[in-house]
């Protein structure tokens, strides 16, 4: 039986693996063996200048000494001279300068490999650059010079630097809750009602109850949207996608079959239409029928559904659901108020680049998604604009969390056990109803598992935060019941609103 407990699954597609440290090698194929088996080589002799060129940007300039770079070429050629064979002279007979006219190319080409692999090792290992992405350098436009020092230079983003804000010891808030037994009937109500019949009523209708409506919505008596025949509940506030009308219950109380009621709706910044934004419509319903929910009989075959004998059985099992949505709202409630003293602290800049890319692939998805719901392009394209500015800075926060828990975790020298990495990835898989092979293989296919463990270290730092933090307890409200159906009020055939009573999540637990 679900809890009703809306869970946020860490799924692996949106694991990023743009965030992690790259090795700042990965810009360099050189498609040459001996490369990859150099015997242990000594130091090059070279400068390096860095430069900030950006937030969590730098600019590199690296010059090897002409000496190390005569050196590599010498010993290409001294071993062409001894394996190669050109005609009109014996095998390893033939005059260095002809070997080199014949082989300069290629020479060139395999030095400059070795040496880009060489430097960038050494560079990694003298200077601390923790580049997020493989430095953006195009080897094919470097060349080994003829006289001089061997230079390249590129860009790359590193990760932020930043002090840590303090993370032990947070005061945070933590909502409890003794249920009794009218908890335990209003949840017995609510799971009965998932199983509930809609069947005509008599009279007017009462909070809770259904109307069937024609509705036509209009702006400063224009009208901008209709729909026929939709079902709404009646409950205090009826939220739309792009809208809200918050005053309902009120408009509509004891409203019968056969009469017309005007309600009021807010428009949010979700409504396609940008002239609309903040702006109050007005919807006119027309009643055309009045329905109640009938509940199903609390009898043996509803609790053989729900995998209990007795009616105590059932009731037991819904208390036990109570405190696990407890339970879930407690962690989820710390995390957001750990995160949201995160976000306050974290008033440095972060790599624009990244940055960029992360919020265009999260809209591409956005975009994605609307798609598959059914939206039509024009309004897709009407809201794209607005979804833009929301995601960058969505985005932009998450970054943050994500680069102030790795350096928690660096600092605290946490690690994963693969029997970890193991229970992720079944988990995952009992999300997905996969096998765990499957999921492992796809990870791995996408390269990924390493990115998945970087998920886990993070996690385990915010479960550091939380264990250490002290609590202050407060009282958790009932939870609000919620019709959840999905159409828009403007632009467009409405079907299916959602009607929400009040949140209750501020009331004090009554004994």
């Amino acid at each position: 039986m679900s809890d009703g407990t809306e869970t946020t699954p860490e799924a692996p597609a949106e694991i990023n693996p743009e965030m992690a440290t790259e090795p700042i090698t990965e810009a360099v194929e050189t498609g040459n063996a001996e490369a990859e088996k150099t015997e242990e080589k000594k130091k090059l002799k070279q400068t390096v200048e860095v430069k900030d060129v950006g937030p969590c940007k730098k600019h590199i300039k690296v010059a090897v000494d002409r000496a190390d770079v005569d050196e590599s070429i010498d010993k290409k050629y001294k071993e062409l001279v001894g394996d190669s064979w050109i005609p009109g002279f014996r095998p390893g007979k033939a005059p260095r300068q002809v070997v080199v006219r014949k082989f300069k190319k290629d020479v060139n080409d395999r030095v400059k490999g070795e040496l880009l692999l060489a430097s960038l090792e050494q560079l990694a290992e003298e200077f601390d650059v923790a580049p997020l992405s493989p430095p953006n350098l195009n080897t094919d436009k470097i060349e080994i010079p003829d006289k001089g020092d061997f230079i390249y230079e590129f860009e790359v983003e590193v990760r932020p630097a930043f002090d840590l804000p303090e993370y032990k010891g947070l005061k945070i808030k933590k909502p409890v809750r003794e249920f009794t037994e009218a908890d335990v009937d209003e949840e017995q109500t609510r799971v009965l009602s998932n199983e509930g019949q809609l069947v005509p009523k008599d009279g007017p209708a009462d909070k809770g109850d259904f109307v069937i409506v024609d509705m036509e919505t209009t702006f400063n008596n224009d009208k901008i949207g209709d729909a026929k025949e939709i079902t709404l509940r009646i409950e205090d506030t009826l939220s739309f996608k792009d809208g809200v009308a918050s005053k309902f219950g009120a408009e509509m109380a004891g409203v019968k079959a056969g009469e017309k009621r005007t309600v009021e709706i807010s428009m949010t910044d979700a409504v396609a239409n940008p002239g609309l934004r903040g702006q109050t419509v007005q919807a006119t319903l027309e009643v055309k029928d009045v329905k109640r929910l009938r509940l199903p009989d609390l009898d043996e075959g509803f609790l053989e559904r729900h995998e209990c004998r007795t009616v105590d059985q059932f009731r037991e099992q819904l208390r036990v659901i109570l405190e696990h949505r407890l339970r879930y709202h407690q962690r989820q409630s710390a995390r957001e108020q750990v995160l949201s003293l995160i976000a306050a602290s974290a008033n440095w800049e972060l790599p624009q680049d990244l940055l960029q890319r992360q919020a265009r692939k999260t809209l591409a998805r956005k975009v994605m998604e609307m798609r598959e719901a059914g939206i039509r392009e024009d309004e897709i394209r009407a809201r794209q604009r607005l979804l833009e500015r929301d995601v960058l800075t969505s985005t932009a926060l998450a970054m943050k969390e994500h680069f102030v828990l790795q350096k928690i975790a660096e600092k605290e020298k946490l690690d994963l056990e693969p029997a970890e990495i193991d229970a992720e990835v079944e988990r995952i898989a009992d999300e997905y109803n996969e096998t765990p092979r499957r999921i492992r293989a796809q990870l791995e296919r996408d390269d990924l598992m390493e990115t998945l463990g970087a998920q886990l270290i993070e996690r385990k730092a915010l479960d550091l935060i939380l264990d250490s933090a002290e609590y202050e307890e407060i009282p958790f409200g009932k939870e609000a019941g919620m019709a959840t159906v999905d159409a828009q009020a403007v632009r467009g055939e409405m079907h299916d609103p959602t009607a929400v009573p009040p949140s209750a999540a501020t009331e004090e637990t009554q004994g």
